[in-house]
């Protein structure tokens, strides 16, 4: 008896054409006896629509074809049921790929979303949304804002949009922040609220992060000069310096002293100045290497 799979695709992330990875797919599922039912988003009712096909085909994978945005969606769609979800990465943001370090060809990539083995996955949620990966308020978020209003993508599309984004970035602002029973203010330029390691760019943010330990961790950048930067950059994170604070715990809040931009999973939310955030333990099943 064939096993059900749904394979869910984004047409429109990262701006890739995927008419030959849904034809590497579709050959995939034939060669190793799967039952393939092919969905393309559309930005309309998809999480009901794979509800649906979901109820229709019980499978025991749902194989994603996306950025970061299309593997969460999927995830919410799923909560209530239990099935595996494997990854092809094919997104403008791909942070959890890079996190999980899925491998860079298609043909590996298939057998690990196919076949391979899972992790049962955190999510954290923050004022009422999901996050699978990594949210921050502040310079980086202002980057995303800046990066969704421009009309170059890519790489240099980043590259510009981070050189306007430090060269015209607001003040400090003040963070109080309630976690493990305790309340502090910091001054910061940036806090990341962090499920895993790394940005999509495999920027190690979080050293010490893990997907499925119940926990998130809060991540306090409180001066972004060039040569902290370009520690961050190079692979060196500086833990220990006066310059960052790292709070692991399962629930916080964060209050600002004025709006700060905000985003989570690589899409801007607006300016906030009070997060309510909790870890949402083993919510997701993930297929890894």
């Amino acid at each position: 008896m064939k096993k059900n799979i749904i394979f869910v695709v984004n047409p429109i992330s990262g701006d890739l054409d995927k008419s030959d990875l849904i034809e590497a797919v579709q050959e995939f599922a034939t060669t190793n006896h799967f039952e393939l039912a092919v969905y393309e988003t559309t930005g309309k009712s998809d999480a009901k629509q794979i509800q649906a096909l979901h109820k229709q085909y019980n499978p025991e994978r749902i194989v994603v074809a996306g950025g970061d945005g299309t593997i969460k969606m999927v995830a919410e769609a799923m909560e209530q049921h239990d099935v595996i979800i494997g990854i092809l990465p094919a997104g403008s943001a791909n942070g959890l790929s890079v996190d999980l370090n899925l491998p860079s060809t298609i043909d590996e990539n298939l057998k690990i979303a196919f076949l391979s083995h899972y992790i049962e996955m955190d999510m954290i949620c923050i004022n009422g949304k999901k996050s699978i990966h990594l949210s921050d308020l502040g310079l980086n978020a202002d980057l995303v804002k800046n990066y969704e209003e421009s009309d170059i993508r890519g790489f240099w599309g980043y590259a510009l949009q981070a050189f306007t984004t430090l060269t015209e970035s607001n003040e400090p602002f003040v963070a109080t922040i309630t976690a493990n029973k305790e309340t502090v203010d910091h001054v910061a330029r940036m806090i990341v609220i962090a499920n895993s390691q790394k940005y999509g760019t495999g920027v190690t943010i979080n050293p010490r992060g893990a997907m499925n330990d119940g926990k998130f961790e809060l991540v306090i950048l409180k001066n972004l000069d060039l040569l902290l930067i370009g520690k961050i950059i190079t692979g060196n994170m500086p833990v220990d310096s006066e310059d960052v604070v790292i709070i692991s715990t399962d629930k916080a809040t964060i209050q600002t002293d004025y709006p700060v931009s905000f985003q989570i999973d690589g899409e801007y939310c607006g300016s906030q100045t009070l997060l309510e955030i909790h870890i949402l333990h083993k919510q997701m099943k993930i297929a890894i290497p």
